[in-house]
């Protein structure tokens, strides 16, 4: 069986109506925030996954809110991450689980996990937003060599993040793209002779990978008293991962450092905004709108509001509050998640300002109290 195709037999008519109106959308070369589009697929989608999920149906009739009392998107309810940890938050039966994505956490922490029964919305998302954010300079069917400071699919197959290396390596990456992080640690020395190399061939490259990694790979060159001037075109991309593993850097002054140590601008800097319980991510913006200010932007089919965390509307203008995400991509689980960060909106985009305090603990107590009640199913 085909890794991106649902168990032969079971695909379920209006899930599939559902997945076909997204995958056109991700399809489309012309990008557009079409409200009416939007509001049409996330009423549709809610009503699928109220009838489908029983925990989900039960969090959202405790607050009123049903498929035929729903004004707008907006007012569709958001599931806290905490309640991955808490319970299956699927769509379909059990059985049809095709992988299993869980966040990052100590062998005693509870992990969050993302249950899928397909995997092409979720490698459908993730293309054309990486091209667009990262690769905008690339001409159609070109490649460019992409080392990742994390490990391979292979090694985390529970990984989202693995995962969607693993599938932008496959589709966009040249000869000398490949993993740095075996067995759990950065092969610095590969890592940086293949990196010099690049350097010495003029040969623009991307290199990703999490904070983690990156910290780790400073370290190593300063260490060795090295520092690279990378070719022209050269990019990096830098998300957020295995927090409390290494010393904490902000965005801002890891950019710095690795603006520093390789030679990579900072306008050259992309840092990607994900969590595994999301199918679609979002990145900041200074690849895609050069000369424009730095801001996350979010692909057609997903929504992030920045509410006021006391009651729930949205915040002002420049405002902080909770970040709040509705992902069309979404559709076996949850569309609409109440993250556990904190942010403000930017123009047409946002900025994440890190973790709103106690919002983690929150959300996991939520999960116990309201979707693991006893209830009609």
């Amino acid at each position: 069986m085909s890794a991106r195709t649902r168990p032969s037999g079971r695909l379920d008519p209006r899930r599939a109506a559902l997945d076909a109106g997204v995958l056109a959308w991700m399809r489309e070369a012309d990008w557009r925030a079409d409200e009416a589009r939007f509001d049409a697929l996330a009423r549709d989608l809610f009503a699928f996954q109220f009838e489908r999920c029983a925990p989900y149906r039960r969090f959202c009739a405790g607050r009123g809110r049903t498929p035929e009392r729903l004004g707008s998107w907006r007012e569709i309810p958001a599931v806290p991450t905490g309640a991955f940890k808490e319970l299956a938050l699927r769509c379909f039966p059990a059985e049809d689980t095709l992988r299993t994505f869980r966040t990052s956490g100590t062998a005693t922490a509870a992990r969050g996990e993302l249950h899928l029964d397909t995997l092409e919305l979720y490698e459908a998302s993730l293309l054309p937003s990486f091209r667009r954010h990262l690769l905008p300079d690339l001409a159609a069917g070109a490649r460019l060599r992409i080392r990742v400071l994390a490990p391979s699919p292979e090694e985390a197959p529970d990984s989202s993040l693995s995962h969607m290396f693993g599938v932008v390596l496959r589709e966009l990456g040249a000869a000398g793209s490949g993993f740095d992080v075996v067995e759990g640690a950065l092969r610095a020395d590969p890592c940086l002779a293949g990196l010099g190399e690049a350097a010495a061939c003029g040969e623009p490259l991307l290199l990703c990978g999490t904070a983690f990694g990156f910290v780790h790979l400073l370290d190593a060159m300063a260490a060795r008293g090295k520092q690279l001037a990378l070719p022209a075109g050269s990019r990096v991309m830098e998300t957020g991962g295995s927090k409390g593993r290494a010393r904490d850097l902000r965005p801002g002054e890891l950019h710095a450092l690795l603006e520093q140590a390789l030679g990579v601008p900072a306008a050259r800097i992309v840092n990607q905004y994900g969590m595994t319980e999301l199918a679609s991510q979002f990145y900041d913006s200074v690849l895609a709108r050069p000369g424009e200010p730095r801001r996350k932007l979010a692909p057609p089919w997903a929504r992030v509001r920045v509410v006021d965390p006391e009651t729930g509307t949205d915040a002002g203008p420049g405002a902080v509050g909770s970040l709040v995400v509705y992902d069309l991509a979404n559709t076996g689980s949850a569309l609409a998640l109440q993250t556990a960060d904190l942010g403000r909106r930017l123009g047409d985009g946002f900025e994440v300002l890190g973790r709103e305090p106690g919002a983690e603990a929150r959300g996991c107590s939520i999960a116990a109290d309201e979707l693991l009640r006893d209830g009609p199913g």
